[in-house]
């Protein structure tokens, strides 16, 4: 009788079992106890403890970069307390001795400032008209009244664009405003605010549009995408899992968002259809279709790579140590370019003459470390990426335009992460396609040092009147307001 039995694992394959292993114990950990951040501090030590031969070390030639940054000190305030901003009104209050003052002399006075809250007002405009008849039965005079943001609403531009900064900036749901509202006893339907809500976006869709092909007309942009639920009503009791897509123009400072149902290339195939020039990603593949049109140049982002490395510094410490101190020594001499204020070509020349030996270092180490790693362990991953990365990392040292990485454009969707945590999803795709425009235009005011709340306002109120031909006035980038009343 012959019997069956199990065929017994290799010993590379055993090896590689308890690598794996080791490293999601290791992110694990991270995961459990670990801070949430990249930030990389050299320990000379490190090696040591783990049981690293230095003299195996890979020998490269390396260069010393130094910099200095420079640090205004501002002289501290009496006491250590900050002074009062000195745009805000100010209530005097004159506090008397309580004995006759009458023969006295005055010498000089104390003045002590104390810091106060009153909750944000409604008011009603009321637009009186007086009628007139005109002599001899010739009809009536009667002043016109001016464009309203919605024909036949209550809603001033003030309250429209409060409510629209409350949701999207300050992520504090309709239902939560309104119960605002009612504590200084206003009720208003939250019907009637999502009405106002999408009425309002509805008024800056043509803004919309025009910063669009505002920004799909330059040669270098950043594109990244992150997700929201949106509720479906195709799909009972779930949510659906809708993406923006974000693009940024790094030289111009101007953010796009577009809602699309889903993560695939259509969303930017579409876009970026007549796209010619840089555009700078994370290497998602849904990209590949427009980085390999003809006039696009593709390029990669380092800190994407950095983080490969960063996740396996518990599992492989010495490499990982390694190709993050060089890492770091790039971006120092970002730094050191961005705080000496270089033009693009100045940065250009800078980065020739520093960062490229150091990355023709990081190539050579790449090629011989791949032969003495496992492929599917931690660090053969970060390898395997950054070597199929490579051609797209380097593309930044051609051109002083370009950043080192995709971080820009990471910061612009961080609102839509905090908003995440607060509204959960969107009630619809036509909600989410609306938020898109408003992120849109609140991005590009925040990039431009401008109140969200007084330019979403000013806007509204002008825009129905506004000519067509001249609605680039009102982005963020030309905006000039009327009157801040």
């Amino acid at each position: 009788m012959q019997v069956n039995t199990l065929e017994k694992p290799s010993y590379e394959e055993l090896e590689m079992e308890v690598v794996r292993l080791k490293a999601e114990l290791a992110n694990l950990k991270k995961l459990i106890f670990g801070q949430k951040r990249e930030r990389f501090f050299p320990d000379e030590k490190q090696m040591v403890l783990a049981g690293f031969d230095e003299k195996n070390k890979p020998t490269v030639k390396t260069e010393e970069i130094t910099y200095t940054r420079s640090k205004v000190i501002q002289n501290p305030t009496p006491h250590g307390r900050q002074a009062l901003p000195s745009h805000l009104p100010r209530k005097d209050i004159v506090i008397e001795p309580e004995e006759d003052t009458k023969d006295f002399k005055k010498i000089g006075e104390e003045i002590t400032e104390e810091l106060e809250y009153k909750p944000g007002s409604l008011y009603v405009n009321r637009y009186i008209r007086p009628k007139y008849a005109r002599p001899e039965d010739k009809g009536i005079a009667i002043g016109v009244l001016p464009s309203r943001p919605i024909e036949k609403g209550i809603a001033g531009p003030g309250l429209l664009s409060h409510i629209l900064i409350s949701k999207y900036v300050d992520h504090i749901p309709v239902y939560r405003q309104r119960k605002q509202f009612l504590r200084q006893g206003v009720d208003l339907a939250e019907t009637t605010m999502y009405g106002w809500v999408k009425a309002s976006c509805e008024l800056l869709i043509p803004l919309y549009e025009v910063q669009k092909k505002r920004i799909l007309s330059s040669d270098y942009l950043m594109a990244d995408e992150t997700p929201i639920k949106v509720l479906d009503p195709m799909k009972s009791g779930v949510t659906h899992q809708g993406y923006y897509w974000v693009y940024y123009d790094p030289v111009k400072k101007e953010a796009l968002f577009d809602y699309r149902m889903s993560r695939g290339r259509a969303g930017p195939n579409e876009i970026l259809e007549n796209f010619t020039g840089h555009l700078q990603t994370d290497g998602y593949t849904g990209y590949d279709e427009i980085s390999g049109k003809k006039g696009v140049v593709s390029a990669g982002c380092m800190a994407h790579g950095r983080r490969y490395f960063t996740e396996s510094r518990e599992s492989d410490p010495e490499r990982s140590e390694w190709m993050l101190t060089k890492i770091q020594k790039l971006y120092k001499i970002e730094r050191q370019a961005k705080e000496a204020g270089l033009s693009h070509d100045d940065r250009r020349e800078l980065r020739r003459e520093k960062s490229v030996p150091i990355l023709d270092a990081m190539k050579t180490w790449l090629d011989q470390e791949s032969l003495k790693v496992l492929p599917k362990s931690v660090m053969g991953k970060a390898i395997g990426y950054m070597l199929n990365q490579w051609p797209r990392l380097i593309v930044y040292v051609t051109d002083g335009r370009l950043e080192i990485d995709n971080n820009l454009v990471e910061n612009a969707i961080r609102p839509v992460a905090l908003g995440r945590k607060n509204y959960l999803f969107a009630g619809s795709h036509d909600g989410a396609r609306q938020a898109a425009l408003i992120y849109t235009m609140v991005s590009n005011a925040r990039l431009k040092n401008l109140d969200p709340f007084a330019y979403i306002r000013d806007v509204i109120s002008r825009i129905s009147d506004h000519p067509h031909k001249r609605i680039e006035e009102l982005l963020a980038s030309n905006w000039r307001p009327v009157s801040q009343d």
